[in-house]
């Protein structure tokens, strides 16, 4: 995979492929959205600059189809955004926007 290539969220069809994304991963961030979410739209290029400033992997999921993720992930509004370590969620953040410093930071921490 080229230097572009993973440096840009990726976006993941289902449960099937987020779970292969986080186990392929160290570290791996990723944003649960649905389509029409203005505030989802608007994050897509600060997750791309956060994952070329820190190098975290980051993936797009939408949920709404996949009532078992939704579940899995007490996914209640979107954006949501959940740090994975070893394949296991290790923290979240559900706020809204994010800025890229405080993004940055929610990855470093």
């Amino acid at each position: 995979m080229s230097e572009q290539t993973e440096n840009r969220p990726e976006h993941l069809a289902d449960e099937a492929e987020l779970d292969a994304f986080v186990g392929d991963h160290d570290r791996a961030l990723v944003e649960f959205y649905t389509d029409g979410c203005t505030i989802c739209q608007s994050m897509e290029p600060v997750l791309g600059n956060v994952a070329r400033a820190t190098g975290i992997p980051v993936g797009l999921v939408n949920p709404r189809d996949d009532p078992p993720l939704v579940d899995r992930f007490r996914v209640q509004s979107v954006p949501l955004l959940v740090l994975f370590e070893d394949g296991e969620p290790v923290a979240r953040k559900a706020e809204g926007f994010v800025g890229a410093d405080e993004l940055e930071g929610f990855v470093e921490a």
